[in-house]
């Protein structure tokens, strides 16, 4: 079974207030200088910035976030978010795995920004709440 697709607009400054809460003040989440200067295409989004984005799509397809009861992933490709207004868009789309006997579904995910995966092995196991 296949979950409803979310899509999440991810732009500078989002990853200014993102930075400002985290703490992670690192250039290459600001400074196209400095990303590419380091062999980066552009600023790119902080890793944790994904994974909680797709947590969000995860936590709505669960119904409450007390039913996320694991959730993992690898990080395959940075999220470049360019310099203007529209930013860039993360696709998170899922499908069940496995509904098992103790009421836990398994559910595999996969989140896309320009086309390309940037999350691999993304899992997660959740209890239903509706």
């Amino acid at each position: 079974m296949e979950l409803a697709a979310q899509t999440f607009r991810v732009t500078r400054a989002d990853l200014v207030r993102y930075a400002g809460a985290s703490g992670d003040f690192n250039p290459i989440h600001w400074s196209d200088r400095v990303a590419t200067k380091v062999g980066l295409p552009g600023v790119i989004a902080h890793g944790m910035f994904t994974m909680a984005l797709v947590g969000r799509a995860i936590t709505e397809w669960a119904g409450a976030p007390d039913a996320v009861v694991e959730y993992n992933v690898r990080f395959t490709r940075p999220v470049v978010v360019p310099d203007d207004d529209q930013g860039t868009e993360i696709e998170v789309t899922a499908r069940v795995r496995e509904v098992a006997e103790d009421g836990l579904t398994r559910i595999d995910v996969t989140a896309v920004c320009g086309g390309e995966k940037v999350l691999s092995q993304a899992r997660a196991t959740i209890r239903s709440t509706r």
